[in-house]
């Protein structure tokens, strides 16, 4: 698999959202396990949000 062909744009967007998503996922699951639902239920929420906000980011600068 060839690599070259990523721009460092996209590179650095792709490292930086998933960080972020993947940060919140387990944030989250640790509120759960602390018994605060209700702000792991916002990491939750705000991994979602951050996943979508990828998505279109990348549908609309990147493809």
């Amino acid at each position: 698999m060839d690599v070259s062909q990523v721009s460092a744009a996209l590179f650095i967007t792709g490292a930086i959202f998933i960080m972020l998503i993947f940060g919140l996922l387990s944030f989250g699951i640790l509120r759960m396990f602390q018994l605060k639902y209700r702000a792991g239920t916002y990491s939750f929420i705000g991994a979602v949000v951050s996943a979508v906000a990828f998505g279109i980011i990348l549908n609309t600068w990147f493809v």
